[in-house]
C-alpha cells in the first residue's frame, strides 16, 4: 500500500525490500554523486519483484504452459478408442469414462 502500512495496520509486505534499499542507497551515494546506484540494482530488483511479482506470473505461466503441453503429449500417445467416445457419460459405462477423461 502507498502508506506504507499492511492490511492489518502493520509494515505492508514489501516494506523489508524498501528497507535494503534504502540502506543501500544511503551507503553508496552522495549528495553530489549518484554513481553507487548501480550498486543497488539487486536491490531494486528484489523490491520491483515484491511489489509486481512479475517473474513469479512468468514462471507460473510457463509452468502452466508445460503441464498443457505434457497432458496433449499423453493424449496423443494414449488416444481413446471409439467406443470409449460413443460411451461417455452413459449408465454402467464409468470405467470407459474414467479412461477418457484420466481420473482414477
Amino acid at each position: 500500500m502507498a502508506s506504507g502500512y499492511g492490511v492489518n495496520g502493520g509494515p505492508s509486505r514489501c516494506f523489508p525490500f524498501w528497507q535494503e534499499l534504502l540502506s543501500c542507497y544511503v551507503v553508496n551515494t552522495t549528495e553530489f554523486d549518484d554513481s553507487g546506484k548501480a550498486k543497488c540494482a539487486g536491490h531494486m530488483e528484489d523490491y520491483y519483484e515484491c511489489l509486481h511479482h512479475r517473474k513469479e506470473a512468468a514462471r507460473v505461466k510457463a509452468l502452466q504452459a508445460a503441464y498443457r503441453a505434457a497432458e496433449a503429449k499423453k493424449l496423443k500417445e494414449n488416444p481413446p478408442n471409439a467406443t470409449q467416445i460413443r460411451n461417455l457419460g452413459l449408465l454402467d459405462k464409468e470405467d470407459d469414462t474414467k479412461k477418457v477423461l484420466g481420473s482414477s
